[in-house]
């Protein structure tokens, strides 16, 4: 089917487009096998696409093969570097260097210091190195914007903790202070409180008023 494929677009270069946006769509969200797969027809189809259709796709194409690159799965992101080894795939790349680096350079950084796989490392570098050379000015650049905005996320993340911190504190006194009340509220009761209503005062019978005998004494004479 693949081949099938690609030999429709040699014959018909327009529809390239549909067929990539086509796959992207359809993307395997769960099954690595699948992504391996899709990623060798992208390859494929990218071997016989005219740079024309190739502008045309590059940026939704690039978002989604930076999100196989940092995949946990290294054989997932294995194939994905490996498009760079692809001469053509790689003066394509070259041409749109402005387009497709910001679009892969904070994966690219932030998959090289926490990867687990040192041969995705390893990969990574080398991609970083071969962009390097192509624009360095342009790599320079997201160099240093790419650590501004570590400096704020990770600013934004001491506030946000904070934050909590200060929330879990109010928490821990307002369970004293309610744990306070209820006990000093058992201590009065405990005391026999006149206010309490258990206290044993409070069962006694209340005196009849006087009025009431003097009168039954007078009808009496």
């Amino acid at each position: 089917l693949a081949y099938c494929v690609v030999q429709f677009m040699e014959k018909d270069a327009t529809v390239t487009e549909y067929i990539i946006r086509g796959l992207l769509k359809y993307w395997p969200k769960t099954c690595t096998q699948k992504e391996v797969m899709f990623l060798g027809e992208i390859e494929e189809i990218l071997d016989v696409i005219e740079p024309s259709q190739f502008i045309r796709i590059q940026e939704p194409l690039f978002k989604q093969i930076a999100a196989c690159i940092s995949s946990p799965h290294f054989q997932v992101a294995e194939r994905a570097l490996y498009f760079w080894n692809n001469e053509y795939i790689l003066s394509l790349i070259e041409e749109n260097c402005q387009v497709i680096l910001p679009l892969v350079f904070a994966t690219l950084y932030r998959v090289s210091k926490e990867h687990w796989n040192q041969t995705i490392v390893s990969l990574i570098y080398n991609v970083l190195k071969t962009f390097m050379e192509m624009n360095s000015k342009l790599f320079d650049d997201l160099t240093a914007s790419y650590k501004v905005e570590k400096q704020k996320e990770m600013k934004r993340e001491r506030e946000r903790a904070e934050l909590w911190r200060g929330l879990e504190e109010y928490q821990e006194r307002r369970v004293q202070m309610l744990t306070e009340a209820a006990r000093n509220q058992r201590n009065l009761q405990e005391r026999g409180d006149p206010l309490s209503p258990s206290s044993p005062h409070s069962d006694q019978p209340e005196p009849k008023p006087s009025g009431a005998n003097s009168g039954a004494g007078e009808s009496a004479t």
